[in-house]
């Protein structure tokens, strides 16, 4: 991702700042404020990048339609954590958390495990170790990485969970995606066919990749690297994936074979 979308100095020092931006910013919001700072910078360094004009996008959604879903996103996203902090049964506070990570979330599907990380392990939903655990596992399946709320919702202990809860969390981390990409497509041709949205796209797909940079440091690399031991098996399972091609489901299982003889020798 990073050599297709930050092939020149510009973008890739657009996608640097991101990061940096999110990891020192302790704001549930420095995602959004490094997605805008990204796409003013690519409106400013930007212009001069040469691209294809691409294909005309025909979808059968009118404006009114689109209009009326991105209405419902924005409801949902404020009206939602109103409902939860006024007496709201508790599945709404767990939609809440379900939705507003989809929401909130720009770029690849890792950067949304610090939102996920807040709402479920820092509100004591869920322990560490047993968020830490199901992203391993998510590693192994295919799919978007987006599926780990099925997990999330199968063991959290508040109602829905099981498979109703998976089924929940699925939705519910879906939903905003589906209902923004419903809102733009009516008007995607219009705003792509000018000079000044590509050259901030350009700076927004920058800034995703920083976004998925600091993602990867936290809260993935802090909290399961802890020990020379595992930062071994990460060696071990990079040469793995990069060198020898070994499927990810291998890799995974090696890796957690790894873990069960280091906790029987400590």
């Amino acid at each position: 991702m990073a050599r297709t979308l930050c092939p020149d100095r510009a973008r890739a020092s657009i996608a640097v700042t991101a990061a940096l931006i999110v990891l020192f910013a302790i704001s549930p919001l420095a995602q959004i404020a490094a997605i805008v700072l990204g796409g003013l910078a690519g409106l400013w360094l930007c212009r001069s990048v040469q691209t294809s004009d691409g294909e005309h996008i025909t979808v059968p959604v009118s404006h009114r339609a689109g209009i009326v879903a991105l209405a419902l996103f924005l409801a949902l996203l404020f009206g939602l954590p109103v409902l939860a902090r006024h007496g709201a049964p508790e599945s709404v506070s767990l939609f809440d958390a379900f939705y507003r990570s989809g929401a909130l979330v720009f770029g690849g599907g890792h950067v949304v495990l610090p939102l996920l990380h807040e709402a479920f392990v820092t509100s004591g939903w869920v322990s560490d170790d047993t968020f830490l655990a199901g992203y391993g596992a998510a590693q192994a399946v295919p799919g978007p990485l987006f599926t780990f709320a099925a997990y999330l919702g199968a063991i959290v202990s508040q109602s829905p969970h099981g498979v109703a809860g998976a089924a929940f969390g699925l939705f519910g981390i879906f939903l905003p995606g589906i209902l923004v990409l419903i809102g733009a497509l009516p008007f995607w041709d219009t705003f792509r066919s000018q000079p000044a949205v590509r050259a901030t796209m350009r700076g927004v797909n920058a800034a995703v990749v920083g976004l998925l940079g600091a993602a990867l440091y936290t809260p993935v690399w802090t909290s399961a690297v802890r020990s020379v031991a595992d930062f071994g098996i990460v060696l071990v399972g990079f040469v793995l994936l990069t060198v020898w091609r070994a499927p990810p489901l291998v890799v995974v299982g090696i890796s957690a074979l790894g873990g069960v003889v280091i906790g029987q020798v400590a």
